[in-house]
């Protein structure tokens, strides 16, 4: 999985605020040590520090949201991109200097640059005292009591059981309306450029009544939207043991024996039945595994939105094959066709988009601009190939595309997505649109703001309405990025 909601690629100040990292808030508390966590990249990232800030607080910690405050820092790392991991040893230079001031600072680096080098990392970086891969979350406390001793603590040990069901996660950076949903963990896929499956081991889906036991449990809190996470969410199942009774008792939908199987739809649906005012999205989906049963789901249950992200990486059969991809340019085509089919021209599309990826030519690229024009997404991730050690790709592809040639067809891909962005945003002119409100808006107080169906920010005067409120707002303008309007009583 790539990124989280907010981070749409779509323009140089875009790209600033994605970059920054989401840190821990401030808890108030009394006679406890202080922990503060920054995390970067992906939504999986997000969810994971609130599983480690769930995990510190049972061993006497709070929360600070100032590192300067702090008696143990994390770094929950992304090593998606090289420019991810050098953001987080630019950042480990600066708290060097902070360990020179408070030499008792003891300071650790969580998920997947960790799980990449693993003791390398003490080695390289001599500010890390503890190093904690994606599954050995729940073995933190030891591993600060081992660096407390003066010890270097490492666990990068990767499960192919773990997945946190049981771990109430602490909301950090909560808006109180939105949450995150961890469902799964790891990927088979095996894509060629891709790290994920040697940082976050192998696929294991989490116990569905715990998933719908945490998604009731923050509608009761008050949180009115969940998104569903995983790495590849569509090819979510659990197995379930027992007997019909007890299946009925648990309420999981029927399948055909001998053992139930709960798929990503029966999933869907179990969370959109919670309540209808709890939208539901998930995140991400993998083209081969999204089916129609998972968009007729999403067609039945107005609380599901209709947004789907589907990376593409490439419009070219050829470096499909070469990422690895598993479908060709004309499958994906019918995926999208089966999407416009069974949900409407209104559903929300984005997709990944990689430019100069091994021996891709200026042919192939091309490619990925006409399935650009085919589909017309709402919104893409876009990124020039950056090879990763120990991927497939890095094995055996040379990384031959010329930087300025990379950043050329880059910027091809971002213009074009640009002119779709607005021409899809175009649509809404003129529509009523169901947003709930998330806050205010950044640029000003006299504004509240809330994402549509379609996962669109949307802007509005605020009125008397406040958060967590749906509201009915008639599009009367529009950025690329932003939907503008006004709150109407139908």
């Amino acid at each position: 999985m790539t990124q989280i909601t907010e981070l749409t690629i779509l323009q140089p100040a875009d790209k600033e605020q994605i970059d920054l990292p989401r840190t821990s808030e401030e808890e108030l508390a009394v006679g406890k040590k202080r922990l503060y966590i920054e995390s970067y990249g992906c939504q999986m990232n997000f969810a994971d520090s609130e599983i480690v800030a769930a995990v510190m607080r049972n061993a006497g910690f709070a929360t600070t949201s100032s590192a300067e405050e702090a008696d143990l820092i994390f770094l929950n790392t992304c090593a998606i991109r090289d420019n991810a991991e050098q953001k987080v040893r630019n950042r480990l230079k600066h708290l060097t200097g902070l360990k020179r001031q408070k030499p008792e600072l003891l300071v650790g680096m969580l998920g997947c640059m960790a799980e990449r080098l693993k003791t390398k990392l003490l080695e390289e970086e001599k500010v890390v005292d503890i190093v904690a891969g994606p599954d050995a979350y729940r073995d933190i406390p030891k591993l600060v009591e081992e660096a407390e001793s003066g010890q270097k603590a490492v666990n990068v040990f990767l499960s192919r059981e773990e997945t946190y069901a049981d771990i109430s996660p602490i909301r950090l950076n909560s808006n109180g309306v939105t949450a995150f949903v961890s469902i799964m963990r790891g990927c088979d896929n095996m894509c060629s450029f891709c790290v994920v499956p040697f940082t976050r081991g192998r696929e294991r889906s989490r116990d569905p009544h715990s998933i719908v036991r945490e998604a009731q449990e923050l509608f009761d809190q008050g949180y009115r939207e969940v998104t569903l996470l995983g790495q590849n969410v569509d090819s979510y199942k659990w197995q379930v043991a027992g007997s019909e009774e007890q299946v009925a008792a648990n309420a999981i939908p029927q399948v055909p024996s001998p053992q139930p199987l709960v798929t990503f739809a029966n999933l869907l649906e179990m969370v959109a039945q919670i309540h209808p005012d709890l939208r539901v999205r998930f995140s991400t989906s993998h083209p081969k595994d999204i089916t129609d049963d998972v968009l007729h789901t999403m067609a039945r249950y107005e609380n599901i939105c209709k947004y789907i992200h589907l990376p593409a990486q490439s419009g070219n059969s050829r470096v499909l094959r070469l990422m690895n991809r598993t479908y060709d340019r004309p499958w994906y085509i019918g995926k999208i066709d089966r999407i416009r089919e069974i949900l409407g021209e209104d559903c929300g599309i984005s997709t990944d988009m990689i430019s100069g990826f091994c021996t891709e030519t200026e042919e192939e690229h091309q490619e990925s601009l006409t399935l650009m024009d085919y589909v017309r997404y709402d919104y893409a991730y876009m990124f020039a190939y950056s090879e990763r050690p120990g991927t497939l790709a890095a094995k055996k592809y040379t990384d031959d595309i010329p930087e300025e040639v990379k950043k050329r067809r880059l910027n091809e891909i971002i213009a074009r997505q640009l002119e779709h962005s607005a021409e899809r945003n175009q649509r809404h002119i003129g529509q009523v649109q169901r947003v709930l409100i998330e806050g205010p808006s950044k640029r000003s107080d006299e504004f509240l703001c809330g994402r549509n169906d379609q996962n669109k920010m949307v802007v509005f005067p605020k009125g008397d309405h406040q958060k967590g409120q749906y509201v009915n707002v008639l599009v009367t303008e529009c950025t690329s990025a932003t939907l503008l309007g006004q709150v109407v009583s139908h």
